[in-house]
C-alpha cells in the first residue's frame, strides 16, 4: 500500500511538472520596444536590401579607380612578292604583326569620374540611414498604437462588467418596485452599448497585433506581448537647437546633397569628355628580312560629337536636385515645427487629463453611484456622470497616444544615429 501511494505521488508530480512546462512554453513573450527594434533590424529584408546598396555604391567606387587595361593585338598573314618583281628578299614569307595600346587614364578625366562615384557611396549611406530611420519610426508608431488599444480594451471591458453590475442592481430594484421598468430598459441599453465597445477595442487589438507584426517581421511569434509601459518621455531638445541640427544632419538632405553633388561631378565629366582621349601604342612587325618597331601616340578627336546631349542631362538633373534640396529643406522645418506644436498640445492635454480631470470624473462617477444607492440621483444622472468619465479617460488615451505620436516624428526628423 505505501509502494502504491509513493508511485501515485511520483505520476502526480511529474503530471505538475509537465504542465508547468506546457504552461510555460506557452506563455508569450513579453518584448519591449527596444527588443522589437533590435529584432527588426536583425531580420528585415528591407533593411538588407538598402546595406546592399552602400555595397554596390562602395564597388562602384573601385570600378571608378580602375585604370583601363592595355588592348594587345597579334595580326599574322603572308608576304607574297609581285609578278616579274626585281630586287631582294623578293620571295614569299610570312609575317607577323603585334601591337600593344594603353590609354591614358587623364586627371580631367580621371577626378571628376572617382568624385562622382564616391558622392554616389554617400548618397547610399545616407538612404540606408534615412531608411532605418523610417523604419524605426513606423515600429513605434505601431507599438504606441499597440499599447492604445490595450488600454482602450482594459477600459471598455471594466465599463462593460460595470454596466452588468449596474444591470442586474437595477432589475432586482425594479423587482422589489423601488423602480420603474423604464430604468431597466435603459440599463439593457447601455449594457449592450458597453458591450459592442468591448468587442471592437478586441478587434482593433487584433489588428494592431497584426500590423505590428507585419512591421517586425515572420521571426516575431504569434503570440507576443508588448511591454506595457506609461508614456514617459524625455521633452525634446529647444526647437531652435533641433532645426540647426535637422538641417546639418538630417539623412534625406545628406542624401540629396549627396546626389546633388554626384549631379555636379557627372556634369563636370561630360564636360571633359568634349577634351580628346590619348592612348600610347607600340607596333612591331616581325618578317624574315626585317624588325621594325614604331612607338606613338593615339588620340580621338571630337570633331562631331560634342557631348551636348549628356551635358544637358546632367545640367538638368543638377538643377531638379537643387530644387528638390530647396524643398526638402522647407519641409522637413515645416514638420518638425508641426510636430513640436503637436507635441506641445498632447502633452498639455495629457498632463490636464491625468493631473485633475479624469480623477475628478471618477469621484463624481462614484458620489452619484452611492447617490442612487440611498434613492437621492436617478440611473439617468449615473449614465451621465459615467459619459463624462468616459469621455476624458478616452481623451486621455488619445493624448497620450498623439504625445507618442509627436515624439515618434521628432525623432524621426533629427534621425540621429543608434
Amino acid at each position: 500500500m505505501l509502494r502504491l501511494n509513493t508511485k501515485t505521488i511520483a505520476i502526480a508530480l511529474l503530471g505538475l511538472a509537465a504542465a508547468s512546462l506546457s504552461m510555460a512554453q506557452s506563455a508569450p513573450q513579453t518584448l519591449n520596444l527596444s527588443e522589437l527594434e533590435e529584432l527588426m533590424f536583425s531580420q528585415s529584408k528591407a533593411l538588407r536590401g538598402a546595406t546592399d546598396a552602400v555595397r554596390a555604391a562602395g564597388a562602384a567606387v573601385d570600378t571608378a579607380r580602375t585604370f583601363p587595361n592595355p588592348e594587345v593585338e597579334v595580326m599574322n598573314g603572308t608576304r607574297t612578292p609581285r609578278p616579274n618583281s626585281v630586287g631582294t628578299g623578293n620571295y614569299a614569307g610570312t609575317l607577323k604583326t603585334i601591337s600593344v595600346t594603353q590609354e591614358l587614364d587623364m586627371p580631367w578625366h580621371r577626378f571628376p569620374r572617382v568624385d562622382g562615384a564616391m558622392a554616389g557611396y554617400s548618397a547610399a549611406q545616407a538612404n540606408e540611414q534615412s531608411f532605418r530611420s523610417d523604419m524605426r519610426a513606423q515600429l513605434r508608431m505601431r507599438y504606441y498604437d499597440l499599447i492604445r488599444r490595450q488600454a482602450e480594451e482594459r477600459a471598455t471591458a471594466d465599463d462593460a462588467k460595470a454596466a452588468q453590475a449596474m444591470r442586474k442592481r437595477i432589475e432586482l430594484r425594479v423587482q422589489t418596485g423601488e423602480d420603474a421598468r423604464f430604468e431597466l430598459v435603459k440599463a439593457d441599453a447601455d449594457m449592450l452599448n458597453a458591450q459592442k465597445l468591448a468587442e471592437s477595442a478586441a478587434l482593433r487589438i487584433r489588428q494592431s497585433r497584426g500590423a505590428l507584426r507585419a512591421m517586425v517581421g515572420p521571426e516575431l511569434p504569434e503570440a507576443f506581448a508588448v511591454a506595457d509601459l506609461p508614456h514617459k518621455f524625455a521633452p525634446p531638445p529647444p526647437f531652435e537647437q533641433v532645426r540647426t541640427e535637422v538641417l546639418t544632419n538630417n539623412p534625406e538632405l545628406l542624401r540629396t546633397r549627396a546626389e546633388r553633388q554626384q549631379f555636379d561631378r557627372k556634369l563636370s565629366e561630360e564636360k571633359a569628355l568634349r577634351f580628346p582621349k590619348i592612348a600610347l601604342r607600340a607596333d612591331q612587325d616581325l618578317d624574315p628580312d626585317y624588325r621594325s618597331k614604331r612607338v606613338g601616340v593615339a588620340m580621338s578627336l571630337p570633331l562631331w560629337d560634342w557631348r551636348g546631349g549628356p551635358v544637358g542631362e546632367a545640367v538638368a538633373k543638377l538643377s531638379q536636385s537643387d530644387n528638390e534640396l530647396a524643398y526638402q529643406e522647407f519641409s522637413l522645418i515645416q514638420s518638425l515645427e508641426a510636430a513640436y506644436q503637436q507635441y506641445n498640445i498632447a502633452n498639455a492635454q495629457a498632463v490636464a487629463l491625468d493631473g485633475g480631470l479624469v480623477r475628478q470624473a471618477a469621484d463624481a462617477v462614484r458620489i452619484v453611484e452611492l447617490g442612487y444607492k440611498a434613492g437621492e440621483k436617478s440611473f439617468l444622472e449615473v449614465l451621465d456622470a459615467q459619459r463624462v468619465y468616459r469621455a476624458a479617460r478616452n481623451e486621455l488615451i488619445t493624448a497620450q497616444f498623439e504625445l507618442a505620436g509627436a515624439w515618434t516624428e521628432i525623432e524621426r526628423i533629427r534621425a540621429i544615429a543608434r
